[in-house]
């Protein structure tokens, strides 16, 4: 059987953390930032974790 192709697409959009865990950025901070909020800005940019339903599909297309 072939070797697992790892899914560029995934492993560009997420890091995996030293647990184990996925870690993502937020949506909605590249463009139409006038209206955002400084907050809002603020707290989209920080970095976020990949849900637990999520989590098996997603490391698996990273073949992690």
């Amino acid at each position: 059987m072939p070797k697992m192709k790892t899914k560029k697409a995934v492993a560009a959009r997420f890091k995996l953390t030293g647990t184990g865990k996925l870690k993502r950025g937020h949506p909605g901070k590249r463009h139409i930032l006038t209206k955002k909020s400084p907050k809002r800005k603020r707290q989209l940019s920080k970095p976020a974790l990949v849900d637990e339903g999520q989590l098996k599909t997603y490391k698996r297309l990273m073949c992690v």
